[in-house]
């Protein structure tokens, strides 16, 4: 029976436009090109600024969330792809806590559920850009018009993005939308924090923002300029940075190849052959749904801030202090940046660099512990929402006749061999991620730690996208084995 929960939106459904799966396959060629005709658009996205925004921005609350959305400030672009991870994380929890039930062999439930994640979606998009405006991002004293004005455009590039997503996603172009943003961005944060021009003051002398830069700006300025190098103050990127992110590059790399192999065979043929399970078994969907919730709850935080700091008693004194009380980090170089220090956000917000964790190390302590327990806890969730539980396994090795050696070929018992594995592949691999992503924040790793573990998984799933799909277009007959069908 389908959700009622889901029936409530149903009738919104048809002021959404749909993207049409591809009546027939679209070559590799073409979808390479929709792939970066799509990135191209959302890279200009990234760079037209909102009209009616005031040239002075001042400080930007949301510094620290950019790469994993993908974002820019003052841009079109500017609440990035976080009104859709938003509107997934919420979808996923209410089917892992079995809120809403929903049928995904059913093919109208399926897309039923998918409407529902559109629509949400769009109510995300109004939602933040309200909180952006109210919550003084452009400006306290901006006028009606000039909110207006923003709110219809963040509203229309929302659902733009929305449709960029879904197209890819069809079928018309490779991967998805949101891996493909998270990825660019992120390796223009990479890419600036080593080679930025702009200039960044410090100990009454102005370097380069970017890490190498600034080290060969030191080499000729003098041996304490060549130190200072290694470890900056504030957000600053700095070498020891650079290093952590080649240090999680090859361990990600070298972990995601960690597999089990299970022997199965074909129950007609009798053609052994091996099924794999990976230690990391869901990938970086944890690190995406995580950040999702963290940058969601760092989100409202700094609205409350904005606009209720000065409460001393009351609710408002309160959610001020529960959610969390900022200051600024930047250290005395010249530009302020705001970061939470205590409450809830500051819990949820990686402390960045060795000099961070030293002045608030139960912070440091606290984001490692719920960015390991979540990751499991959503590694865990996801695989009963995306068909990769131990029955889905099951149901598809049955389908393609196979069998495991030495088992009948039931249902239940395929499902009770596979139990051993999957979920514990499943937890394993989302707390090793949660540890991954929270030393590489600590060490202040350029594109911030989460960010450069999404972008490995990203770059290795195009490389194998890009090599499956060659593989079906030079022979034909194997296209139906990858699923490219």
């Amino acid at each position: 029976m389908t959700s009622k929960f889901l029936l409530l939106f149903k009738p919104f459904q048809r002021f959404t436009f749909e993207v049409k799966k591809p009546a027939r396959k679209i070559s590799f060629k073409r979808k390479i090109a929709w792939t970066f005709g799509i990135l191209a658009l959302y890279l200009v996205m990234l760079n037209i600024p909102l009209v009616g925004v005031p040239k002075d921005e001042g400080t930007d609350p949301f510094f620290a969330m950019r790469a994993i959305l993908a974002s820019q400030r003052g841009s079109l672009a500017e609440l990035g792809i976080g009104p859709i991870v938003t509107a997934g994380l919420i979808m996923q929890l209410l089917v892992g806590s079995q809120i809403i039930k929903v049928d995904f062999s059913n093919s109208e439930e399926r897309a039923l559920y998918t409407g529902t994640q559109k629509i949400l979606a769009v109510l995300m998009t109004i939602f933040e850009a309200l909180a952006y405006i109210l919550g003084g991002a452009y400006g306290e004293d901006i006028g009606f018009e000039a909110s207006m004005l923003i709110l219809v455009q963040l509203l229309v590039a929302g659902f733009i993005i929305l449709l960029m997503d879904e197209i890819i996603q069809k079928g018309y172009g490779l991967g998805s939308g949101i891996s493909l943003f998270i990825a660019a961005s992120v390796s223009f944060n990479i890419f600036d924090g080593m080679f930025s021009l702009s200039p960044e003051p410090s100990g009454g002398f102005v370097y380069f923002r970017g890490c190498i830069l600034a080290f060969f700006q030191g080499i000729f300025n003098d041996e304490a300029s060549v130190a200072a190098s290694f470890s900056r103050v504030g957000r600053t990127p700095d070498l020891i940075g650079l290093m952590a992110t080649i240090v999680v590059f090859a361990i990600v790399i070298y972990v995601d190849s960690i597999k089990i192999e299970i022997p199965v065979q074909h129950s007609q043929y009798k053609m052994p052959a091996r099924y794999p399970i990976k230690f990391l078994y869901t990938s970086n969907i944890p690190v995406i749904l995580v950040s999702a919730l963290f940058a969601n709850i760092y989100f409202i935080s700094n609205l409350m801030w904005n606009n209720w700091k000065g409460a001393d008693s009351g609710i408002k004194y309160f959610l001020v202090r529960f959610f969390g009380t900022w200051e600024d980090i930047s250290g005395g170089t010249g530009n302020q940046q705001l970061a939470p220090i205590t409450g809830l956000a500051s819990y949820t917000t990686a402390p960045y660099g060795p000099e961070q964790i030293a002045k608030y190390p139960v912070n440091a302590i606290i984001y490692l512990v719920l960015m390991i327990a979540l990751c499991g806890i959503f590694s865990r969730i996801w695989i009963d929402t995306a068909g990769m539980s131990s029955k889905n396994v099951a149901k598809q090795l049955l389908d393609a006749n196979m069998q495991i050696p030495g088992f009948r070929r039931n249902p239940r018992i395929v499902e009770r061999y596979l139990e051993r594995y999957i979920p514990t592949a499943a937890w394993l691999g989302g707390f090793f991620i949660g540890v991954l992503a929270a030393f590489a924040d600590f060490l202040g790793a350029l594109g911030t730690g989460t960010g450069i573990l999404l972008t490995t998984g990203i770059l290795r799933q195009y490389y194998e996208i890009f090599a499956s799909e060659q593989v079906s277009e030079t022979v034909p007959a194997l296209a139906g084995f990858l699923g490219l069908k």
